[in-house]
């Protein structure tokens, strides 16, 4: 058996490596995308010591933990997640970074005519060639200072399959290039602007990654810590808790808020924790002697008001120290217990 060193050896992921195998495997089984998936990069903020830490400017928190992310266009559910962990010595010299990811976050969902939407970091020639090959069709927009959008352009003895390069000026001295392998005709809108139709396609589908990151951000369990490997498991719940507010409400049905859900997720896992946490207690107190006995005195551990107090007497029920205005005559029960009608009394005591 490995320790985690020499599992880190190879693995620059093995502190939370398994874990997340089993949260990214389930994702994957537990939904059906649409048509439509959308690929971009995720930046969960941190500033933790590890090897892979990123800095991106244009991003609104600057530092952080980057993740390759699948989205589904209409729901926005996470199908897939990749982390970033610097070169890997695993993917082919002659292969590019962007196309080997896009290549592993679509893997399971191929061969199912969907298209892909991703931006000017992803979209190249190659990669459509080989998405469309495995019947997947590609949308995005392409970097200018790639040398194979004018040589693609000039070769009219491909038959091998069909790709539109739409070249729009939105603005002045702005051109935006989107290439599609799903359109084969290039039409003007009815509008004012006249945008093409690779255009105000490639707009409706590209805010699958942003707006999933923003349903994260809203309702978040992160908190500061810097251990990298705690920041990934803030990022894996959010996520996973997403996921599980999607797949309720369409095994489902229910249009619920999605802070309600979360609420009831939230009780629903602790109640195992309270459970055994309440059974403990029960064997504690089965354990101490009936009859309390004065012994030391001690702070009062029945309110918060009256942690200050003195006590030198235990609760008969739960064996805590129990001051006067805390103390019921006979026997030595604290007032909580006597107030304990219903389980809410027990649970704060």
């Amino acid at each position: 058996m490995f320790t985690r060193s020499q599992r880190a050896e190879i693995d620059r992921f093995a502190a939370v490596s398994d874990v997340w195998g089993s949260f990214v495997n389930n994702c994957i089984s537990s939904y059906n995308p649409g048509r439509h998936i959308t690929i971009d990069e995720q930046l969960f903020p941190s500033k933790t010591r590890c090897t892979f830490l990123q800095y991106i400017a244009s991003k609104p928190d600057k530092f952080g933990i980057k993740f390759w992310v699948a989205c589904d266009l209409k729901s926005k559910y996470i199908c897939n997640v990749l982390p970033y962990l610097g070169k890997d010595p695993s993917r082919p010299s002659e292969e590019r970074l962007s196309e080997s990811v896009v290549m592993k976050l679509i893997e399971p969902f191929m061969d199912k005519g969907r298209t892909v939407t991703t931006d000017n970091f992803f979209t190249s020639l190659s990669l459509a060639q080989r998405l469309r090959s495995r019947r997947t069709s590609i949308l995005g927009t392409v970097n200018k200072i790639r040398r194979e959008i004018p040589q693609s352009t000039r070769q009219k003895d491909q038959a091998e399959f069909t790709t539109t390069l739409t070249v729009h000026v939105a603005k002045r001295k702005k051109m935006v290039y989107v290439l599609s392998s799903m359109h084969t005709v290039i039409e003007n809108e009815d509008t004012p602007k006249k945008k093409p139709n690779t255009v105000t396609k490639y707009n409706t589908t590209k805010c699958g990654v942003d707006v999933m990151d923003q349903m994260v951000r809203e309702y978040s369990v992160r908190a500061p810590t810097r251990r990298w490997p705690v920041a990934v498991f803030y990022n894996m719940i959010d996520m996973a808790a997403l996921n599980a507010y999607i797949v309720h409400k369409a095994c489902t049905g229910v249009q619920e808020r999605r802070v309600d859900f979360l609420i009831e997720l939230a009780k629903e896992l602790a109640k195992s924790h309270l459970s055994a946490k309440k059974a403990h207690k029960e064997e504690v107190r089965l354990q101490q002697p009936l009859t309390p006995s004065p012994g030391k005195r001690a702070k009062c551990l029945v309110k918060r008001q009256c942690i200050q107090n003195s006590a030198s007497v235990r609760c008969f029920h739960w064996y805590k120290y129990t001051c006067g205005k805390c103390k019921k005559e006979t026997p030595w029960e604290c007032q909580a217990c006597c107030d304990t009608d219903t389980a809410d009394g027990l649970q704060e005591h």
